[in-house]
């Protein structure tokens, strides 16, 4: 799933070759995507975009006329800008926006991978993005500046579980909780409200410091059209199994129905080893 580092270095690159681009047609071949029909698509052609930003795991794509394209990735979701003289078949596609810049013809696609179809846009005409319900819900950003963890963390359930919850820090997801968790040398089963303030700390500066680095690495690797897989620089998420980058013990998983925990017991555990979700309670 595209989380902020993704959906970071996406935002930036399609800002810097939109920027000033006339709209010329907007259309949505999955009928799933657009969550409005007031305003309409069709109200973004001819209006200039006016630059693309991020909120959480939302992309702003803002137009003219006051006007903002809303768009969430969701889990198999891409933003892609290619040259219309390529002229791409694509059956992924489920919104195209059409524009013209300095000469050049351009199409921005929404593409998704596999069947679901969940992801998502809408246009919102609205001078405050506060008002949209989708961005009213969300809590602070994670990324560059979030508050003291000891501020947001109150409630007794898991970090990872507070950590990919939207409402309480905008931004990570499955992905990047493994790799903060993993940094900041915390169980991903600990307590949120059992923190103490060196570990809360030590849990901010993980956060700031993983997605500042993964943000880099994409400013070097990334550019347009944004590929379908982005080169994440993974070291604990999805390596379960494989030797721990720190200690070298063997990383471990912790499986849920529809994803999978990954964690070092020697670095995040004390030495335990966390016993599969499937059969039995977790450890704290």
């Amino acid at each position: 799933m595209p989380e902020l580092p993704e959906v970071e270095i996406t935002a930036r690159r399609l800002n810097e070759a939109l920027r000033g681009a006339k709209i010329f047609s907007a259309l949505a071949p999955g009928v799933k995507v657009m969550r409005t029909f007031d305003p309409p698509l069709s109200q973004l052609e001819g209006g200039t975009i006016e630059g693309v930003g991020r909120r959480g795991k939302h992309l702003l794509v803002e137009v003219s006329g006051g006007l903002v394209l809303l768009i969430h990735l969701m889990s198999a979701g891409r933003m892609q800008l290619y040259d219309r003289r390529a002229g791409l078949g694509d059956r992924t596609s489920r919104l195209l926006i059409r524009a013209q810049l300095d000469g050049a013809d351009w199409e921005l696609r929404l593409r998704e991978f596999g069947s679901r179809q969940a992801a998502w846009a809408k246009v919102v005409a609205s001078v405050d993005l506060d008002d949209v319900p989708e961005l009213a819900s969300l809590g602070p950003e994670a990324w560059p500046g979030p508050p003291p963890m000891s501020e947001l963390l109150g409630a007794p359930r898991p970090l990872h579980a507070a950590l990919r919850d939207q409402r309480v820090i905008a931004g990570i997801g499955r992905s990047w909780a493994d790799e903060i968790l993993w940094a900041a040398k915390l169980s991903p089963f600990k307590r949120a409200n059992e923190l103490d303030e060196e570990q809360a700390g030590e849990l901010e500066r993980a956060i700031v410091g993983t997605l500042e680095q993964a943000i880099e690495h994409y400013e070097k690797v990334v550019a347009l059209p944004i590929p379908d897989k982005l080169p994440m620089p993974l070291k604990v998420h999805r390596h379960e199994g494989e030797p721990c980058p720190r200690c070298g013990q063997t990383l471990r998983p912790v499986h849920f129905e529809d994803y999978v925990i990954a964690y070092c017991p020697a670095c995040q555990t004390q030495g335990r080893t966390l016993k599969d979700r499937r059969l039995s309670r977790l450890l704290k």
